[in-house]
């Protein structure tokens, strides 16, 4: 009324029905659906008007809404007592176990005066001690090394057509070898690619010999310093 707005105006402004806002300024709580309701509406109403919203809030839950069980129990519960220091009581020795302990301690120095007497005044030898053994840790030898390149000799043992190209693509065989010829058919290389076109012929992959399968057709492998794998038919030397 002092800023001299409708309350009709206000109702479009803030989205709250005049039938809210009328009893937020009558203060009819009961009439609004709850508190969590009051509180939006109290701060939507006062951010329209320009007034703390915060302080009326604040001033709301003071005087009109009921505290928490957690708030009511910080209110009520005391503060913790704190426990009454009991003195430790000294331990009480008993008359036995003075005695005896009386009794030990000149037992004690009696042998102490006997030992004194007997010394001789010679230097004690010092006793002989033996060689500090030295332990041997057993070593786990060291696994070898992978090869890194394949050793490749071949063996014919009737007439077979090779072919064979090393890691680089340059071709080393394209022929057909004799059993027992002079040539010498050892190769090196990371990789091979071979074709023979008969099983008969062995051949050595880093000294492991290795037999050809029978095949009706040329048969294509690949060779590694791990061994060696069959190739597909399109994948050959030549």
């Amino acid at each position: 009324m002092r800023a001299k707005i409708d309350i009709s105006e206000v109702e479009s402004g803030t989205k709250i029905r005049a039938k809210y806002l009328r009893a937020i300024e009558n203060e009819e709580w009961g009439l609004l659906p709850g508190p969590t309701f009051v509180k939006s509406f109290l701060r939507t109403y006062a951010e329209y008007l320009g007034l703390d919203a915060k302080l009326l809030v604040e001033e709301y839950k003071l005087h009109h809404e009921e505290p928490s069980e957690a708030e009511l129990a910080q209110q009520v519960a005391p503060p913790p007592r704190a426990r009454p220091r009991v003195p430790l009581a000294a331990p009480r020795v008993s008359r036995g176990w003075a005695i005896g302990a009386g009794v030990v301690g000149v037992i004690a120095l009696l042998i102490l005066i006997g030992s004194l007497g007997n010394d001789d005044s010679g230097t004690p030898e010092a006793p002989t001690t033996s060689s500090t053994a030295r332990t041997t840790t057993a070593r786990t030898p060291a696994p070898a090394p992978r090869p890194t390149v394949a050793r490749l000799e071949l063996i014919p043992d009737d007439v077979v057509y090779v072919c064979l190209r090393d890691s680089k693509d340059k071709q080393l065989l394209n022929q057909s070898l004799q059993p027992g010829g002079d040539a010498q058919l050892r190769f090196r290389s990371k990789r091979f690619r071979l074709t023979v076109g008969n099983s008969r012929i062995r051949m050595k992959i880093n000294g492991r010999e290795l037999k050809v399968k029978p095949s009706p057709s040329a048969v294509n492998y690949e060779i590694t310093p791990r061994g060696r794998k069959t190739l597909p038919s399109g994948q050959g030397a030549c």
